[in-house]
């Protein structure tokens, strides 16, 4: 297991969409204790593949509070099947948009189907902030960050202060 690096905004990698995995085989499930130990290292709730430079669609989710407490959950080829009508609004950051936060919109429940860490089928029934956390990581799947959700001049202003960032701090890493 590795802590890997995590790429921030603005990374055309970022903006690629992910493609579907064949089968969760040990080189996926590897990929997905990578994911869980970067999450974790960088304090984060989720991770999406892509944000590690790997275009694949596999999200990792822990939502749990407590640290002795861990729950992981790990999502291969995700399909929102179901969205509730009504919405919830949650402020949201990012691992791969560092030190910005907006209060983002989205469906309170969501119908997940996946594959879980062993390959098998599941079906999941979320709400409150495990939906929110789950559609957050799905969108990274098909290149759309939780910025690309504000008026185009709030998402200009994120873009070109992580854009200052990184030329002043090329060698940082958020891990």
């Amino acid at each position: 297991m590795t802590v890997r690096k995590i790429l921030t905004e603005p990374n055309k990698i970022l903006r690629k969409k992910s493609q579907n995995v064949k089968s969760v085989n040990s080189k996926i499930q590897s990929l997905m204790d990578d994911m869980l130990d970067t999450m974790y290292a960088a304090s984060g709730i989720g991770l999406a593949a892509i944000q590690i430079g790997e275009p694949k669609r596999v999200i990792v989710l822990d939502i749990s509070k407590e640290e002795d407490k861990k729950n992981p959950m790990f999502f291969v080829n995700p399909k929102i099947i179901w969205k509730a009508n009504e919405d919830s609004i949650y402020e949201e950051g990012c691992l791969s948009v560092p030190n910005q936060f907006a209060e983002i919109n989205r469906p309170k429940q969501c119908h997940v189907e996946y594959l879980d860490y062993n390959g098998k089928s599941k079906l999941l029934k979320a709400e409150g902030i495990l939906a929110t956390c789950i559609q957050h990581e799905m969108d990274h799947l098909e290149g759309i960050l939780f910025i690309d959700y504000l008026s185009k001049l709030k998402k200009s202003m994120i873009i070109k202060k992580l854009s200052k960032q990184k030329k002043e701090n090329p060698n940082r890493i958020i891990v």
